[in-house]
């Protein structure tokens, strides 16, 4: 992400956002779902990983797990988890050439400017291995706006979604769809995709 309110935001509220979203990852069936789709001792990208409760998950899997984040306070709580990668990185510099069997872009990309996705999608499609998986979730909806705390979300619907990914070179596989609430205690629909390269 480039946005610097965003990322100064989960850098002031590193350890609460791990408090509220790490119980969750560790049972979410999408995560079990793309580990699965990863060849074993596969290696994964977690693209805007947070305190890396999911790269945590893949790498006590067996999978080799990298780790990036925009937000320093991140990216040092997810280096603490045993066989995790992690360093600081924001979506526009990733450039890696068919290094990875699966990336992880779990609600990552949705602070990302809506003129950015199709760039930060080639560049995830470049970074794959021919046939890798990609698991990607955003809120669902249109236009671009700040929530009640202050970082920037940008919205897509299913369709948008679908045909960003097919232009980057992407098949889709499986959707999800679903409503949680936020951070910012505030319900929003979402969508999350399962697509391969």
């Amino acid at each position: 992400m480039s946005d610097e309110q965003t990322i100064r935001f989960y850098d002031d509220q590193a350890e609460g956002y791990a408090r509220m979203t790490d119980a969750a990852l560790a049972v979410d069936p999408r995560l079990t779902a793309f580990i699965a789709a990863c060849p074993a001792s596969g290696r994964v990208l977690d693209l805007g990983c947070g305190p890396g409760a999911a790269a945590a998950r893949m790498a006590d899997a067996g999978l080799q797990a990298d780790a990036v984040d925009a937000a320093a306070e991140m990216v040092a709580l997810a280096a603490r988890h045993n066989g995790v990668r992690a360093w600081q990185a924001r979506f526009e510099d990733i450039d890696a050439v068919q290094v990875y069997d699966g990336i992880w872009a779990n609600f990552s990309l949705l602070h990302a400017p809506r003129a950015d996705m199709p760039d930060h999608l080639g560049r995830l499609h470049r970074a794959l291995r021919p046939g890798g998986v990609l698991h990607i979730a955003l809120k669902t909806g249109e236009g671009e706006k700040r929530d009640r705390i202050g970082r920037l979300y940008t919205y897509f619907t299913d369709a948008e979604l679908t045909a960003l990914l097919t232009r980057a070179g992407f098949t889709v596989t499986e959707r999800h769809t679903g409503c949680d609430v936020g951070y910012d205690g505030v319900p929003a629909d979402w969508i999350a995709m399962l697509a391969h390269g």
